[in-house]
């Protein structure tokens, strides 16, 4: 499996989950607040290719995220970048074959992502609500997000599956 394969599992991976997204996903408000498919799946394909490969996929998607929304381009990118890095920075190094990593990643990955999409939208000068966001929204967000977390990482570990995978360090015994 090559890295051009990865980049276009991934390319069709993120436009699927945009067009759900947009199309689907964000008109069903339970609770007040609206899961964030995308987000789901940048965690998990950035918990199983590491911090370079979820940068680049979570700038791809929040760039498809802005332009099919019709937001302020380029919004959506940066968050999705930098969350896609530092998920990715998570799973190099903790262990991504560990249980707890993909529901813990969504959790907190959820919370700072509001608040830095708040303090963006701010600074931006739009016309943004902390209470809508933080404390009506966000608590139902989280459960959302939770609630797709299993089924979205067990597809992305289906599909960016690696065959074949070899240890970090191959260790050769010669004779003497």
């Amino acid at each position: 499996m090559t890295v051009a394969s990865d980049v276009l599992k991934a390319a069709g991976v993120f436009f699927v989950a945009v067009v759900l997204q947009s199309a689907i996903v964000s008109s069903i408000q339970p609770g007040g607040g609206t899961a964030d498919l995308v987000l789901v799946t940048l965690t998990a394909v950035a918990l199983l290719r590491g911090a370079v490969f979820g940068a680049v996929v979570g700038f791809y998607a929040g760039f498809l995220l802005d332009a099919a929304d019709l937001e302020t381009l380029g919004l959506s990118s940066l968050l999705l970048t930098l969350a896609g890095y530092w998920i990715g920075r998570y799973g190099e190094t903790t262990g991504r074959d560990r249980a707890h990593a993909p529901i813990l990643a969504i959790a907190v990955v959820t919370v700072l992502f509001a608040l830095s999409s708040l303090a963006m939208h701010y600074v931006l000068g739009d016309p943004v609500s902390a209470r809508a966001g933080l404390v009506d929204a966000l608590p139902a967000e989280i459960v959302l997000n939770l609630v797709l977390t299993i089924p979205v990482y067990a597809l992305c570990r289906r599909i960016f599956a690696r065959s074949g995978a070899r240890p970090a360090v191959e260790v050769e015994l010669g004779t003497q």
